[in-house]
């Protein structure tokens, strides 16, 4: 099970911390991600990162603003949010993919709601 917290609603410009804990099964071997969905369009990969942190990913649109990182001892996965603009409105969701990475997790989050005012 995955859990994500941290969404809330943030003036644009300002920082938000997502976290995703997992529970029922040690997910420091499998890729963690997350993925976003604004408002009437498709879910897309925001961030990646492979089991040990070695390989780490970003969608062209948060490069330089988010951060993903992992901590295996905690079973959690955050991401770090600054410069949030309207545009980053979405509902975030973790992912966890089991022995590849390829970005289509086989466990899902039920999502945590960002929302950004202008």
């Amino acid at each position: 099970q995955l859990v994500e917290s941290g969404g809330r609603l943030v003036q644009a410009g300002g920082s938000l911390r997502l976290s995703c804990a997992a529970s029922g099964r040690t997910f420091s071997r499998y890729a963690l991600y997350w993925f976003r969905q604004p408002p009437g369009k498709e879910r897309e990969c925001v961030a990646a990162i492979n089991w040990d942190g070695s390989t780490i990913d970003y969608a062209d649109f948060v490069k330089g603003r988010f951060t993903i990182s992992r901590d295996n001892a905690k079973n959690t996965v955050y991401l770090q949010m600054n410069s949030l603009k309207p545009d980053d409105t979405a509902v975030y969701y973790c992912g966890a993919e089991a022995g590849t990475y390829t970005k289509r997790p086989d466990y899902w989050g039920q999502g945590t709601q960002v929302t950004v005012s202008s």
